[in-house]
């Protein structure tokens, strides 16, 4: 448990970096990232990084199929941490 959350921390982290990254080449009309690798970022626990780049950087918050993966990773990522809290909590 005492590693679980720096790496979310991490992921999520990392997660809003790419956003603002691919943010900025968008503005920069330089190479972008894929949206597929923006959403492998957003996978490993990240929904609240990827979220937050939406929201706060005004990026990719007009494509509607990019707003229901993430929406599908976040619902996904939700069901497993309502499974594995009791796990959790036994660790405690």
């Amino acid at each position: 448990m005492t590693i679980l959350l720096p790496c979310l921390l991490f992921f999520n982290l990392l997660c809003f970096l790419l956003f603002a990254w691919d943010k900025r080449q968008a503005q920069r009309k330089q190479r972008r990232l894929a949206e597929k690798t923006l959403h492998l970022a957003t996978l490993p626990g990240a929904a609240p990084g990827a979220w937050l780049a939406i929201w706060l950087l005004h990026h990719k918050n007009r494509k509607a199929a990019f707003w229901g993966v993430t929406l599908g990773l976040t619902l996904l990522q939700g069901g497993v941490l309502y499974f594995a809290w009791p796990y959790f909590q036994a660790l405690l």
